[in-house]
């Protein structure tokens, strides 16, 4: 297939000008070799110092495949099971009215437990971080129980059931810091050595990925970068761009997003993936390991979904498996395409998304055209016949509580999602798709209603269950 990497770059450098971020790099790995790196932008804009793809970034969420996959790696060594109830790590821990045998490490790298978005994780931040001049920050540490460093204290929280379980473990998906937290402590006494330990010597070193480290407050990149490592960007109240030095440091939370890492090295990573765990020529990670993350267990449709750390789908026929992640200067994407290929965009401007960049990757490596979005639902111009049944507020109490609220006026399905005006286009069955009333082209997320007794009881929103609170 030939491909125009002058259009990709065009069609990359563009849509990095209308977003006006300060920096992102951009890796694409094929079966023949690196087919396209690129930098754009700053990695420090007061001193105009460009991005590349050896720039260490931050990968936040996109964390939580390497950590699925060193539990895989020693599941595959007998060491420990899928399947063991996540008491046999923490026997205090309990989800209450959840059975404990039914609370299995699966089921928590799923994001199956029946845990819903709760605050941990967001307090963790606040409680350990450089603290930061604005009211989220604030507010969450004067918040936060305690100073949420000891998984322990997680596990305290777990149990309290300060909350209402989703349902069973397995019936639904909701995205679970929490759980991630927990797998990272599985691996140190599954492994006998520190989950940090266990990545660098299975994956980072078997994959040269040199530039590749777990750490929590960015001195161990720091000292691998050469100083070519970004700082980070965000917006204030005005859109005016921050910058800061200032790294997320969540200690509970570390195999669930505090992996550094370049464009270049965590391309390494998904094309060894899509290789089966195969890297120039030799068996790295196991291939069962590889297989127990995105396998034959799971479906493969058109749909995402999440598997081990990864959601897994098709586009245009092909398997891919890809993941986002986002924290304070930190926006990430990266993923693979069956065949051997490898895409990574990382960007240092945090709560932005990199999607649209990494279609273009993907478009690219397809051979279509460079401008085709990839949405699993779209919504299909008509009217769903119980709009009553989803009207209400609904909330998500992860960090500052989260509202999705919903109202019928002039006909139509309007509401409230965060702080931004909605309107609801139906996409079929109880799914549907937000948009920004004040622009109606931008996509705030695709909302899926769950109806139980004639009324919708939850709304996943994007990854996050948000449960009705209205009555």
């Amino acid at each position: 297939m030939k491909r125009d990497t002058n259009a990709l770059d065009q069609a990359l450098q563009s849509l990095f000008e209308k977003r006006g971020y300060p920096g992102i790099a951009v890796t694409i790995r094929g079966p023949e070799g690196i087919l396209f790196e690129k930098g754009y932008g700053y990695r420090d804009v007061e001193h105009q110092l460009p991005a590349d793809t050896h720039t260490i970034f931050g990968i936040a969420s996109m964390s939580k495949s390497i950590t699925a996959l060193c539990c895989a790696i020693l599941a595959t060594e007998g060491k420990l099971s899928l399947e063991d109830p996540i008491t046999k790590y923490f026997p205090t821990l309990h989800i209450p009215g959840i059975p404990d045998e039914c609370v299995t490490l699966r089921m928590l790298a799923m994001h199956r437990a029946g845990l819903p978005p709760m605050e941990p994780l967001e307090w963790s931040i606040a409680k350990n971080s450089r603290e930061r001049d604005d009211d989220w920050f604030r507010r969450m540490a004067a918040e936060a129980p305690n100073q949420m460093d000891q998984i322990g204290q997680i596990v305290d929280y777990i149990s309290a059931g300060n909350y209402e379980p989703l349902g069973m473990p397995g019936e639904y998906m909701s995205y679970s810091n929490e759980g991630y937290a927990l797998l990272s402590y599985v691996v140190d006494q599954a492994a006998g050595i520190p989950l940090e330990q266990f990545m660098k010597e299975r994956i980072f070193d078997p994959l040269g990925m040199t530039r590749t480290v777990l750490d929590m407050d960015g001195s161990e990149a720091r000292e691998l970068s050469g100083g070519n490592i970004t700082s980070l960007f965000e917006r204030d109240k005005d859109g005016h761009l921050t910058q800061d030095d200032s790294w997320s440091v969540l200690p509970p939370f570390r195999g669930c997003a505090c992996v550094k890492s370049t464009a270049s090295d965590i391309s390494r990573y998904y094309k060894m993936l899509s290789d089966g765990g195969v890297w120039e020529g030799r068996q790295v990670i196991p291939a069962e390991a590889v297989d127990l993350l995105i396998g034959r267990s799971f479906p493969t449709e058109e749909r995402p979904y999440y598997c081990l750390g990864l959601e897994k789908r098709l586009i245009a026929g092909k398997i891919v498996c890809d993941h986002s992640g986002g924290l304070h200067g930190v926006s990430t994407k990266g993923g693979f395409i069956e065949g051997g290929y490898g895409i990574a965009v990382l960007c240092n401007e945090g709560d932005v998304s990199m999607e649209e960049f990494q279609w273009i990757c993907y478009n690219y490596i397809l051979g279509l055209p460079l401008e085709t979005t990839h949405r699993w639902a779209e919504p299909n111009g008509s009217t769903f016949s119980m709009p009553e049944a989803i009207q209400g507020d609904y909330l998500a109490r992860e960090g500052i509580p989260a509202h999705c609220t919903v109202w019928q006026e002039d006909g139509k399905l309007v509401g409230i999602y965060g702080e931004t005006e909605v309107e609801f286009r139906y996409c079929g069955k109880t799914v549907f798709a937000a948009y920004s009333r004040k622009d109606p082209t931008k996509r705030c997320s695709t909302m899926e209603f769950y109806i139980r007794n004639g009324q919708a009881w939850a709304v996943r929103c994007y990854t996050r269950i948000y449960q009705r609170i209205d009555g």
